[in-house]
């Protein structure tokens, strides 16, 4: 999959900064790459945590930045005055909704229950067959160590089949992340409720 197809990169991460200055600088990095990339910025409109890091420094970069926020949120999360465009929406459905039919991937940086939310939908819509966008997780400084451990464990448990737990591609630095989303090939999804002896 080339840059010509990936013309914006939904980006799900946290509205706080986190406890190490990392992760404050790999999402500078990548806001940065997408712009040197030519590739657009869909996020959640704040401009505090590491939402607001991004969007600035995609921004600077020369990108394309479109926030999108749920009424609800425009005063917790301080939404960010100098976007391309700002979307706002009635609930937090609409916004995932609308950040999916907005981007070409998504990727997935450190943040907390909402990041996690996010990322979990985009995992199952794509195992669903909802969409077969690349769903990249930044992996910055071992944070998201112990959720691929249990992705691991969950494999031979059998409440995750091998081929889903594909559609997540993994760096631990985001020019690595981001080459790897621009050359996904999503891979062969048969759904559980359908074995392969039917096929």
């Amino acid at each position: 999959m080339s840059t010509a197809r990936i013309q914006r990169i939904c980006v799900f991460t946290g509205s706080q900064v986190g406890s190490r200055p990392v992760y404050a600088e790999q999402a500078r990095r990548l806001g940065r790459l997408l712009g040197e990339h030519g590739i657009g910025l869909v996020y959640g409109g704040g401009s505090v945590g590491l939402m607001g890091v991004i969007a600035d420094a995609a921004l600077e970069a020369g990108a394309e930045v479109i926030g999108v926020i749920p009424e609800v949120l425009m005063i917790r999360e301080v939404t960010h005055p100098g976007l391309t465009e700002l979307r706002v929406v009635g609930t937090m459905h609409e916004r995932k909704a609308l950040m999916n039919e907005l981007s070409d991937a998504f990727i997935a940086m450190p943040g907390g229950f909402g990041t996690l939310d996010e990322l979990f939908e985009a995992i199952t819509w794509a195992q669903l067959g909802l969409h077969r966008k690349p769903i990249g997780l930044l992996n910055v400084a071992g944070y998201y160590d112990a959720l691929l451990a249990f992705i691991a464990h969950a494999i031979p448990e059998e409440f995750i089949l091998p081929e889903y737990a594909q559609l997540l591609t993994v760096a631990s630095d985001p020019e690595r992340l981001l080459q790897q989303v621009l050359e996904y090939q999503p891979p062969l999804i048969v759904p559980r409720w359908i074995t392969k002896e039917q096929i």
